[in-house]
């Protein structure tokens, strides 16, 4: 099943203004740890931890309110494949972070539906004290 939906996104139409469609069509330098044919991982340029990378999908999706039904399979793929860039990265026994910001409001800069693995030190909570 995987192989026809990989085979569905091949030419797919990325957004010519999207700084990560840039990224995967490889126009805009990365520093990439992992890349299949649905998902490309790189290093945020402005690291909130001493590992933080980005996880996205090959295909232009702008957040989680514009998935679909048809996307069901490219969403699990990108969790699983976190998981193993997270893995690779060596931070599965000390533990990892896993963050999707969904709008404007959540703090998401680029609308191109990503996942934020960070890690390499204990994280604290969500909120600093005294920010709701």
């Amino acid at each position: 099943m995987m192989d026809a939906y990989a085979n569905s996104l091949k030419g797919c139409v990325h957004l010519p203004d999207c700084l990560f469609c840039k990224i995967v069509e490889g126009t805009i330098p990365s520093r990439k740890v992992y890349e299949d044919d649905l998902v490309y991982a790189f290093h945020d340029i402005q690291p909130q931890a001493p590992v933080h990378l980005l996880v996205i999908p090959k295909k232009h999706i702008a957040t989680m309110n514009d998935c679909q039904p048809e996307d069901q399979a490219l969403l699990g793929h990108l969790l699983l494949a976190s998981k193993k860039i997270a893995q690779e990265a060596g931070l599965e026994e000390s533990g990892y972070r896993l963050v999707n910001n969904c709008g404007r409001d959540s703090g998401q800069l680029v609308f191109h539906i990503h996942w934020h693995i960070l890690g390499g030190e204990p994280l604290g909570p969500l909120n600093a004290p005294g920010e709701h």
